[in-house]
C-alpha cells in the first residue's frame, strides 16, 4: 500500500484534531481508511499453510480484526479519578486526548525524545508518528501487517508481523528480517498470533506468541518458560531481569549472559484481568495496562497502585524530551452520529512525577 493512500486516511481521520486537547473530537464521516491488512489467520493461504506444520495448530479462528484487543471497549469516555502515587503521578491529573483513527491502527506504542510517539497498524501495514502536535505522518510503509515495536538501547528499531508468515523485522538502522521460523518451520506453525516484543542491547528480540521465545542476533529462536498465556514483555533497566505478563499475574525471569532465560517465578497478582502492554521508569517500575488502567509495579515487585484511564488500554510507554509524559494506546472511539466504534485506537497522554528511563526507548 503506498504512502499516499496511507497519508490521505491519516489526515482524514485527523482532520479536526490540530494539538492535543482534553475534549474528544469525533471520527469523521467521510474516514475512509485502507482496506485492512490481513492478519495471517484471516489470509486465504493461511489453512494450507498450518497443514504442512508438523504439528498444526490447533484452530483458534486467529484475533479477529481488533487483534489483541479483549471485550468492546464501553460506550464512549469513562469517568476517573487519577490517584496520587507517591514518586510517580500526582492526584487529580488528568488524560489528554492527543489521535485518533478507526480501524485495527495501534499497538506496542513506543515515545520519542522530541514528544511523539510511533504506533504500529495493522489495518495500513504502515508505522506511524504521532508528533507533539497530534499530527501524523508514516515513518515505515510495508510493514506486512506490523503490530508491535520496540526500540533497543542502540536505537535499533524492531516491529511484529502479523501477516501470513508471520516474522520479526528490523526497522532500523536498517531493514532486514531477524526471525521468520522456529525449529525449521514457519512461526505460524505455533498457532496464535505474534503479539508483543522486547529489544536487547545485544541485538536479539524477546517476543510473545502464545508463549515466550527469545530470537538472537543471528535469528535463532528458542522458547522459554512453562505454563505461560503471554501477551506484554518487557526488560528491566540492566537488563538482567525479563517480566512477561501471564494471564492475570506476571511472572519474571532472569537473563543469562547469552539471552536464555532461568528462574521463572510470579512476580506480581495484577488487581484486574490480564495484562497486556507494559514499560519501566527510571527506578525500574513497571506500568503494566489491564482492565484497571495502568498498574504501577515497584522493582521488588510490590503493588503501587493504579493509574486509571479514560477508555480501556492497549500498550504505554513513557515520552517527551523530559520522558515526564505517559503515553497510553486506547481502544474505541466515537463516530459523527455518536455511535461508539469498538475497531479503532485512540493515543492519549498524562503528566507524571515520575521519568521514563531514559537508556533505552521503551
Amino acid at each position: 500500500m503506498s504512502k499516499r493512500i496511507v497519508v490521505a486516511a491519516l489526515c482524514a481521520a485527523t482532520s479536526a484534531l490540530a494539538v492535543a486537547q482534553t475534549t474528544v473530537p469525533r471520527l469523521p464521516a467521510d474516514a475512509n481508511p485502507p482496506a485492512p491488512s490481513l492478519q495471517a489467520p484471516l489470509d486465504p493461504g493461511y489453512a494450507a499453510l498450518i497443514a504442512s506444520c508438523r504439528t498444526p495448530p490447533p484452530a483458534r479462528g486467529g484475533r479477529g480484526p481488533a487483534g489483541a484487543r479483549g471485550a468492546p471497549p464501553p460506550q464512549g469516555v469513562r469517568s476517573y479519578t487519577v490517584a496520587e502515587i507517591p514518586g510517580v503521578i500526582a492526584a487529580g491529573r488528568v488524560w489528554t486526548f492527543v489521535w485518533q483513527q478507526a480501524g485495527n491502527n495501534g499497538d506496542g506504542i513506543v515515545g520519542t525524545a522530541d514528544g511523539g510517539v510511533l504506533i504500529a497498524q495493522n489495518d495500513s501495514s504502515a508505522v506511524v508518528k504521532i508528533d507533539k502536535t497530534g499530527k501524523p505522518s508514516v515513518a515505515y510503509s510495508g510493514t506486512h501487517t506490523g503490530g508491535a515495536l520496540s526500540m533497543s538501547s542502540k536505537g535499533d528499531l524492531f516491529i511484529v508481523e502479523r501477516g501470513l508468515r508471520m516474522k520479526v523485522e528490523q526497522l532500523a538502522p536498517k531493514r532486514r528480517v531477524l526471525a521468520d521460523t522456529f525449529q525449521g518451520e514457519p512461526l505460524d506453525c505455533l498457532g496464535p498470533v505474534i503479539n508483543d516484543l522486547t529489544a536487547d542491547s545485544r541485538g536479539g528480540v524477546y517476543f510473545t506468541m502464545g508463549g515466550l521465545f527469545y530470537a538472537d542476533a543471528k535469528g535463532a529462536v528458542t522458547r522459554f518458560g512453562e505454563n505461560l498465556t503471554t501477551n506484554g514483555v518487557i526488560l528491566s533497566r540492566d537488563e538482567k531481569t525479563l517480566y512477561v505478563t501471564n494471564g492475570a499475574t506476571l511472572a519474571a525471569f532472569d537473563v543469562q549472559r547469552d539471552g536464555s532465560l532461568t528462574n521463572q517465578r510470579e512476580f506480581v497478582k495484577f488487581t484486574a484481568g490480564g495484562g497486556d502492554g507494559a514499560t519501566i521508569d527510571s527506578q525500574g517500575r513497571l506500568y503494566v495496562t489491564t482492565g484497571a488502567g495502568v498498574e504501577v509495579i515497584a522493582q521488588d515487585g510490590k503493588h503501587l497502585g493504579v493509574i486509571p484511564t479514560p477508555r480501556p488500554v492497549i500498550s504505554s510507554a513513557f515520552g517527551g524530551s523530559d520522558k515526564k509524559t505517559l503515553f497510553i494506546l486506547a481502544r474505541g472511539a466515537q463516530d459523527a452520529d455518536g455511535n461508539e466504534v469498538a475497531n479503532a485506537a485512540q493515543v492519549w497522554s498524562i503528566p507524571t512525577i515520575a521519568q521514563g528511563y531514559k537508556g533505552r526507548a521503551k
